[in-house]
């Protein structure tokens, strides 16, 4: 997507066949169509409401505490420069790059 749209834009694209027990993510996709959606899936979603909601709804703030890892993780990978920079030409080659950055990763 470009780097100015909203991600939640192409969100119900992205989750469309997945399953999982829970989709964790930011204030950003506070969404009543997003809920609703992973509710019909059978996913529990870990989302805080946004500070101006009337009636926000419950998430479980204890799995939601487990979302920095995968924020940590992300970093770790954009510490390779060829990620960071999205300098591969196709997404083979991005993917192989992510597999090999993901292994010196794991291996420290």
């Amino acid at each position: 997507m470009p780097g100015q749209a909203h991600d939640l834009r192409e969100t119900a694209e992205l989750i469309e066949g997945v399953s999982c027990d829970m989709l964790l993510a930011d204030r950003a996709f506070d969404a009543n169509w997003l809920r609703e959606n992973l509710a019909n899936s059978g996913i529990v979603p870990v989302i805080p409401p946004k500070s101006n909601r009337k009636f926000p709804p419950t998430f479980d703030q204890h799995s939601y505490k487990w979302r920095h890892l995968i924020e940590n993780y992300f970093q770790k990978l954009k510490e390779f420069k060829r990620i960071a920079l999205r300098a591969c030409k196709t997404d083979q080659s991005f993917s192989s790059m992510i597999y090999l950055a993901a292994a010196i990763i794991n291996s420290r």
